[in-house]
């Protein structure tokens, strides 16, 4: 039996925008995961505020990984659970479970899950969204598996108790680059595990790289003359160029990762520099004991971020290389962008160029307004602003200290930064042009 209430409100989302569709979205599944939440079985002895309930659930949807409370010491097993499925289905994106299902029962898609899918993605020309999304779900679960198996071996030989639920919390929440950690610390007394740092450092960058990079790959070594695309090459350029270069420069210059043991110092500089970039957001040495040109880098890393179509936040490496690239060519007195013998169309440099500009509105403002209601270190809120708008999850001491209206900033924070601040942008301003340029072009001094 069909509501009418209900039917209209489904068949006006149906023609919408396909954003406006994710902004709706990722507000249900937050919303669910507050409810979960609020339910008395998620907490342990004492009750959880419904405002700290819904920063953790927004913090979990938006794979974040930023806290008001200490998750284990807040949530009981139940509530656990609750926040790893938030941050499961809030990594893979909006509706890539449901299509995954609908594709593998009726071998189809219909029209509004296509539109959805490709605004959730951002893919390329000549990718396949149903081919595509089989493999995201695919590797997300082969990829898991593995780190599950990994880290229990490992969380078993350093005596960590409840390892199983341990390793199974902590590869879905590294992969989705959610950060969330069941340990007090983080991952802090695993500074020195070799092991442990390195399959949580893989189980990161895979996710940050995205599906659209393992999709490729696959494809290149499943198919006869298969061509890796420039969206992949150039990932994997950036990604490991802010990696590498990150780490040698925290290595050489944070005098408190010196201090360390040599063993120590190195693993926790590529740490550092890893959780930052992949936007994971876990933290193997306390971030407030940083050196100011060590919080720089990482805030540096933290707003470079991830890559599209992948589970991490941040500006997004191809962004961040379009702007570059359109300068270098700027700086040469060339009037196209070409990259690896490649020209990007003007389109995605227009798209490349918007989403630095909101995103910057979006974190000057958000800092504005935090600055405003917060009564700590001007360094501090401007870390924990980018953090949450790069869904990263470090924070240099103050989430716990947030305020009301504090707390309220950094959900939006996180909830744009999930959606994308310039998709949040176009679900909000968009409209379709109704008008055409009758007055000719006219030069613009810059």
């Amino acid at each position: 039996m069909k509501i009418p209430f209900i039917q209209r409100i489904i068949n006006k989302l149906g023609r919408s925008h396909p954003v406006r569709l994710l902004l709706f979205g990722y507000g249900a599944y937050i919303l669910i995961a507050w409810l979960l939440l609020c339910l008395p079985i998620s907490w342990q002895s004492e009750a959880v505020s419904p405002l700290d309930n819904l920063f953790i659930a927004t913090s979990a949807v938006s794979t974040t990984g930023l806290v008001t409370v200490n998750t284990p010491d807040a949530y009981s097993f139940f509530g656990e659970l609750v926040v790893a499925l938030a941050f499961q289905v809030g990594g893979l994106g909006y509706m890539t479970l449901g299509s995954f299902a609908l594709i593998y029962t009726k071998n189809s898609l219909s029209n509004l899950r296509q539109r959805v899918g490709s605004a959730v993605f951002s893919l390329p020309q000549g990718f396949n969204l149903k081919e595509f999304i089989q493999h995201t779900v695919i590797f997300t679960l082969l990829v898991e598996v593995a780190g599950v198996i990994s880290l229990y071996i490992l969380f078993k030989n350093a005596k960590v108790s409840n390892s199983f639920w341990a390793a199974i919390f902590h590869s879905i929440s590294a992969f989705c680059t959610a950060g969330f950690s069941i340990f007090p610390n983080s991952l802090e007394d695993f500074r020195g595990d070799f092991g442990i740092n390195l399959v949580i450092s893989i189980l990161s960058i895979l996710g940050a790289v995205g599906f659209l990079v393992a999709s490729d790959i696959w494809q290149n070594f499943t198919k006869i003359n298969y061509r890796t695309t420039l969206t992949t090459r150039i990932i994997l350029y950036v990604t490991a160029w802010f990696l590498i270069v990150g780490f040698l420069l925290l290595f050489l210059l944070d005098e408190s990762l010196k201090s360390l043991p040599w063993g120590e110092h190195l693993l926790a500089a590529w740490f550092q520099s890893m959780t930052s970039l992949t936007t994971v957001g876990f933290n193997s040495h306390p971030i407030g004991a940083l050196s100011a040109v060590a919080v720089f880098l990482t805030l540096i890393l933290m707003i470079v971020g991830a890559s599209p179509s992948g589970t991490g936040g941040g500006l997004k490496s191809t962004s961040v290389f379009a702007a570059l690239a359109v300068m270098w060519s700027s700086l040469q007195g060339k009037n196209f962008v070409g990259i690896f013998g490649r020209s990007i169309p003007d389109e995605r440099l227009f798209t490349a160029f918007s989403s630095w500009v909101f995103y910057l509105i979006a974190f000057l403002l958000g800092s504005s307004l935090l600055l405003i209601f917060q009564n700590q270190a001007f360094e501090d809120v401007i870390f924990e602003a980018a953090s949450a708008l790069g869904t990263v999850g470090l924070s240099r001491g103050i989430t716990s200290d947030l305020v009301p209206m504090g707390k309220i900033i950094i959900i939006l924070l996180m909830y744009i930064g999930r959606v994308g601040p310039l998709t949040f942008g176009i679900a909000l301003f968009y409209q379709k042009s109704t008008e055409l340029v009758e007055k000719g072009e006219e030069d613009l001094a810059i």
